[in-house]
Formats: structure tokens, C-alpha cells, sequence
């Protein structure tokens, strides 16, 4: 069986987990297969798939489902991500992908759609396992030697996250040093020049065709980056107990607690915060880190609100604009 070619869409978790789905499934034994970077003909397929009520990156996601099912894989991966954490959920348009995805597009594709839940009980991820390896193999040794290479991979991708290593924009295998020490801001991020946070879920940031690679162009002005996953979990943690209330979806956790770390510390000279439009829980975490910046005004604060409609020109323009406050603040 080791001839199954197993597709993974490079849209919303995959730019999280991309190390641990593709070590995991090659070490299966699989031909892994990932969909093409996002363009304008994988958004607009995604647009015209999905139904208006999807927030843009899932109607990026039909998209790249569909580039895949072009490339004639025999499975397309497509986990229905509950939690990964106790507490903490993922977006319930996350959970119903699979769903979305089969009821969508006709003819469905044949999908390994496994339901991942450690919210309550962690011994649920090897029975999943299991499941997810059975189309490709049923060697407990081998799912077990693949599983310990895609964690130790997974857990090196995130130590180059920390490190400044922006997927898809910074080479492979570049880091950047340290950008934040257990105290707050490190030399690296003290270099002459400007420091600017783009804050957002990492299917936003990362998505060059769905930032229109906002990241690049700061760099591109000497600009130097931060992104929430620079931000030390426990300075994140630290922020979200302080809250009166827990907010529990995972990833708008770490964004919004990454982001009022940033803004309290003033260890950025300006903050970019990405949202979907039609997104729920941006939404809330949008209003929440604007009326923390409006509050504190240490830091300049630009929203930038993305859809499918959203023009390079006008990114420019603001950008341009928020950069002269940036400058002038910092005066």
C-alpha cells in the first residue's frame, strides 16, 4: 500500500502542522502531495465552491481541495480538529469542513477526516492515529516510528517560529536569533530601525496571496517583523489570566494574548492586526485588541480587515500611512 497518494491542502492548519501532517504521512509510507500556493485562480475556485456565508480562509480552502483533486491524489487529508488543548476549541467552521467539503463538491473526494479531541482525553490521539494510518498501513511499529519523527519535526518547526522563521517568506532554514527573551524584548528586536507585530492567525499571516504579502513589503522598508508565534507561550499565558473571563477558541487565544503582551510592554513600535472578514471569533478578538490599544496609546494600532475583494493598492496605502505614524510615534 505504500503507492497511496495522500493530498494535504496548504490552507488554514496546515501552516501550523505542515511538519507534523507531511513527516507523519511520508513516514506511513504515503506519496505526500501538497496543493500549490494560493493564487488568484485557487481563491476564486474556493469562492465560487464555498458557500457566502464561509469566511475567506475557508473559501481559500475549497480552493486548494480542488487543486488536489486535480493532481488525482487517492486521499485528501482533512482532520476535524476539535481541540488540541484542554479548554480550548477550534473555530466550529473548522469542525465542519469535512462536512462543508462533501456536501460542496460533487463528486467528493475521498477524505481521511479522523476527529482529533484532547480537550478531555488524551489517549483519543492513538486510537486516531490508528485510523488515519489505516488506509496507508497497519504496522504498529511503523505508525509508531512515524508519529515520533513527525513530533520531533513539529517541535523543531516551532522552535524556528520562535527563532523569526516565517514560512513561505523567509527562506528554509533561516532563523532570525532570539526575538523575545522570558523578560520581554531582545536585542535582535532592538536593532536600529522600525519593529513592527503583524498579529493574526497563522493561515492570514503566512498566505501571501491572502495578506497580500504584507510581510515582505514591511521587510522590504527595513521593517523588522514579529508575529505572534514569536511571542514565548508563557508571556501569552501570562496575559490571558489576567482577563476576567477565558476566551476558548486556541489559536484567537494566542493572538489576542500575544498581541496584548506587545501592546503592554511596548516591545514593538507598531502593531498590524489581520482579520477575516466574516470570521466570528476575529471579530471578538479584533474589538477587544483595538480597544486595548486605543486604551494604552503607547503603541500605533492598524486593522486590517481581508476578503476575497481586498486590492493591493489600497494595502499600500495604509500601510504607508500606519509606517509615518509608526515613524513619528517613535519620535
Amino acid at each position: 500500500m505504500d503507492d497511496v497518494r495522500v493530498g494535504i491542502p496548504r490552507a488554514l492548519l496546515y501552516h501550523e502542522y505542515a511538519a507534523l501532517w507531511t513527516t507523519f504521512l511520508s513516514g506511513l509510507g504515503a506519496e505526500v502531495v501538497v496543493s500549490d500556493p494560493t493564487s488568484k485562480t485557487i481563491l476564486d475556485e474556493g469562492v465560487k465552491a464555498a458557500v457566502d456565508e464561509a469566511c475567506l480562509p475557508v473559501k481559500v480552502f475549497y480552493g486548494h481541495v480542488l487543486d488536489l483533486c486535480r493532481k488525482g491524489v487517492d486521499y485528501i487529508f482533512l482532520p476535524r480538529v476539535v481541540s488540541v488543548e484542554r479548554r480550548a476549541f477550534s473555530c466550529p467552521k473548522l469542525l465542519g469542513l469535512p462536512d462543508m467539503i462533501r456536501h460542496n463538491l460533487r463528486p467528493f473526494p475521498y477524505l481521511i477526516d479522523e476527529t482529533v479531541n484532547l480537550s478531555r482525553k488524551p489517549r483519543q490521539l492513538y486510537g486516531a492515529l490508528w485510523r488515519v494510518a489505516a488506509p496507508i498501513t497497519r504496522n504498529p511499529l511503523r505508525i509508531a516510528q512515524a508519529w515520533r519523527r513527525a513530533t520531533k519535526a513539529h517541535a523543531e518547526f516551532q522552535d524556528r517560529l520562535r527563532c523569526g522563521y516565517i514560512p513561505g517568506i523567509q527562506a528554509a532554514g533561516a532563523s532570525g536569533g532570539a526575538i523575545f527573551t522570558e523578560m520581554g524584548r531582545a536585542d535582535a528586536a532592538g536593532a536600529p530601525g522600525l519593529t513592527v507585530a503583524v498579529i493574526g492567525h497563522s493561515y492570514n499571516v503566512y498566505d501571501r496571496h491572502i495578506s497580500l504579502d504584507i510581510v515582505s513589503k514591511l521587510r522590504q522598508w527595513g521593517v523588522h517583523v514579529v508575529t505572534a508565534d514569536m511571542v514565548p507561550h508563557q508571556l501569552v499565558q501570562e496575559e490571558m489570566e489576567r482577563m476576567p473571563k477565558d476566551l476558548f477558541w486556541s489559536t484567537g487565544r494566542r493572538v489576542l494574548g500575544s498581541a496584548y503582551y506587545l501592546l503592554r510592554s511596548r516591545a514593538v513600535d507598531g502593531l498590524v492586526h489581520l482579520v477575516s472578514f466574516g470570521c466570528g471569533p476575529d471579530s471578538l478578538v479584533g474589538e477587544l485588541v483595538q480597544r486595548r490599544a486605543a486604551r494604552l496609546r503607547t503603541t500605533p494600532f492598524l486593522l486590517l480587515t481581508l476578503d476575497e475583494h481586498s486590492g493591493e493598492a489600497g494595502l499600500v496605502t495604509r500601510l504607508e500611512a500606519f509606517m509615518d505614524m509608526v515613524g513619528v510615534a517613535r519620535r
